[in-house]
């Protein structure tokens, strides 16, 4: 992805420029489709979801709990449960991931007297928040690695200059949403201990990182000092963030919520979307992340029958539910052969696609959630078919 996207948005939403309009021909299409493997909540019109959270709230909050103030009440809540999840002893809500993580790191500098920050060059801060971390927080920010994937442990250890905090963002979303191996994660965390560094996850999608890593979330988390998590980019919450570690750094990064102001008078819609999302999707993961893999093989499969001359799935064995398909047209081309297949036939199989690598080269990612569970392989295989015979060639 290009650094004007906007994380935030799901790729199929997302505008392209010169093209006004093309993001209401693309919310349209997803509204309509009969099929689709992930279906958004941005597509659900506004009204709908209000009442679907107003019906689902007492599932989580008492029928006489009072509105948060200030946070207190149900944000207090969600940031127990968020702390449970991940083995830590405290959580702290923030409007925006960006905000939280910025926090995060912030407080991390103050500790360690080092406000160099190593970091993917495709992670987050770096790619989608235009420059907040040094712009806004002092901070400055150094590559171990240019590789699309995230360092290695010799990489971290043989980096020839200090800094204070190592981040690692789980997955690596604009490499293709990869993670390392646990004894991988393992190696590269200890690395940074040996250079008295310490370590912060970006884990805005880490809820779907278990099944790969085989290893419950407290597990994985603890191997950071912090960890930053996202309720809406895999659990369908409105938006809302949390910054989890130890409990006096966290009582520090709410003072400076306060100055960054995040300290807003009432958060209770996205904390109560966030602890639905918690009960309801968070359990859910392990079967999208199974279902992908078995999306991916079956793309492969139907884009080699179809006969494209050359077609790429990264990864090939998805390491989350979210992946990336490659395919050797320009992305207005692929938009109007998505779009034309999900008009005529309901099926919407991809969302927007963009230009990035190599010229001639395009690339989408691919979400399979509860909508995609139903695919059957041969259903995915069906869909890439139709999908090339709209591909002028």
């Amino acid at each position: 992805m290009t650094a004007n996207d906007v994380d935030q948005t799901p790729s199929e939403d997302r505008p392209r420029d010169g093209e006004p309009d093309g993001r209401a021909r693309h919310v349209a299409a997803a509204r309509g489709a009969a099929r689709t493997l992930h279906r958004s909540p941005l597509h659900v019109p506004l009204t709908e979801r209000f009442s679907a959270l107003a019906a689902a709230a007492p599932e989580v909050v008492g029928a006489d709990e009072a509105t948060d103030v200030y946070g207190d009440g149900v944000v207090a809540t969600l940031e127990d449960e968020a702390a449970r999840l991940l083995g830590k002893e405290a959580a702290v809500f923030f409007p925006t991931g960006t905000m939280a993580q910025q926090v995060g790191l912030r407080c991390w500098a103050g500790r360690t007297g080092n406000a160099t920050v190593a970091l993917h060059p495709k992670a987050h801060p770096e790619v989608h928040e235009g420059g907040a971390l040094s712009a806004v927080s002092g901070l400055r920010t150094v590559h171990p690695t240019n590789e699309p994937r995230l360092p290695t442990a010799d990489e971290v250890r043989d980096f020839p200059e200090p800094f204070g905090t190592l981040m690692l963002e789980l997955p690596l979303r604009d490499a293709g949403f990869v993670l390392p191996t646990w004894e991988e994660l393992e190696a590269v965390v200890e690395a940074a201990r040996e250079r008295d560094a310490v370590v912060h996850v970006d884990g805005a999608r880490l809820w779907e990182c278990a099944p790969h890593f085989g290893r419950p979330l407290p597990e994985i988390a603890g191997l950071a000092d912090t960890v930053y998590v996202s309720f809406y980019k895999s659990l369908g919450g409105l938006s809302g963030a949390a910054l989890a570690g130890p409990r006096t750094l966290v009582e520090e990064a709410r003072v400076w919520r306060h100055r960054y102001g995040g300290q807003l008078f009432q958060h209770f819609p996205a904390a109560v979307s966030a602890l639905l999302g918690l009960k309801h999707t968070l359990p859910r993961l392990p079967d999208y992340v199974a279902h992908a893999r078995v999306v991916a093989e079956a793309l492969h499969e139907g884009f080699t029958a179809a006969g494209v001359a050359w077609s790429r799935v990264h990864p090939r064995r998805p390491h989350t539910h979210q992946f990336q398909v490659w395919l050797p047209y320009a992305p207005d081309v692929l938009d109007e052969a998505s779009l034309g297949q999900a008009e005529e036939t309901g099926t919407l199989l991809f969302g927007r696609w963009f230009a990035d690598g190599p010229p001639g080269l395009s690339v989408t990612e691919v979400t399979v959630t509860e909508e995609g569970l139903g695919w059957t392989a041969d259903d995915v295989k069906e869909a890439v078919a139709d999908f090339v015979r709209r591909i002028p060639r």
